[in-house]
């Protein structure tokens, strides 16, 4: 059942784990497409670890000494864009959101993370094709445009000489041609809203992170409590 998620080596007891919480967690039509497990050095007795689904991606944490496992999940369309970065030790791999959220996990095989780089990036342009259609379909739908079809197209060569000589005996007034349709007005964009409450706490937690003066460990865990309170 979970053979085809350890072709990378992946930890099987904790795929297990996250397997099964994840079965709980799809909706219909959602289906698991890979799971990176982090192998932190010397000691790696709860491994973060991050999911992939053809509708979204999800953070595992453990919690409670492994007893409990949090997750952050982000459905496809939120997300800006994908990183990996290749260390000494490992790889890390993070996203962006739409929000100005930020997720990321450390201490990941090399190939776990290049693995997670390339289906993301599938299911994004996956999602930007997706986003293309739907707006032809709403310009379509905007434009208002009607075609009408021309009977005397398919009609036979002899009939179409025929409607040529033949003498026009209706009396009627020509019916009147619509007129053309008026293109669509494009209106300006909203201004981007202002940052919420969350984004300011995730930047000042980055900015926390950045100067050195919280671990990895510490960010992700602090993220993952805010995360999880909105």
């Amino acid at each position: 059942m979970i053979e085809k998620f350890l072709n990378e080596e992946q930890d099987p007891k904790t795929v297990e784990k996250v397997y099964f919480r994840l079965v709980d967690l799809l909706s219909s039509g959602e289906e698991i497409i890979y799971i990176a497990v982090q192998k932190k050095p010397l000691v790696n007795l709860f491994p973060d670890c991050i999911a992939l689904t053809n509708k979204r991606i999800l953070f595992f944490t453990p919690a409670n000494l492994g007893l409990s496992i949090k997750f952050v999940d982000f459905v496809w369309k939120d997300i800006v864009d994908v990183y990996t970065k290749e260390e000494i030790i490992g790889a890390i791999f993070s996203v962006k959101t739409t929000n100005g959220a930020e997720m990321a996990v450390d201490y990941l095989p090399k190939v776990q993370g290049r693995k997670l780089y390339q289906y993301a990036q599938e299911r994004k342009e996956v999602e930007r094709e997706a986003r293309r259609q739907r707006d032809l379909e709403q310009k379509r739908a905007e434009s208002g445009s009607v075609q009408f079809e021309n009977p005397a197209a398919h009609a036979s060569p002899a009939q179409q000489v025929y409607n040529a000589q033949a003498p026009v005996t209706s009396s009627l007034p020509p019916a009147p041609v619509a007129p053309p349709a008026p293109e669509p007005i494009l209106q300006a964009a909203p201004p981007a809203p202002k940052p919420d409450e969350l984004t300011e706490k995730l930047k000042r937690l980055k900015t926390l992170f950045d100067n050195g003066l919280i671990s990895q460990e510490e960010y992700n865990a602090k993220k993952l409590d805010l995360l999880s309170d909105f």
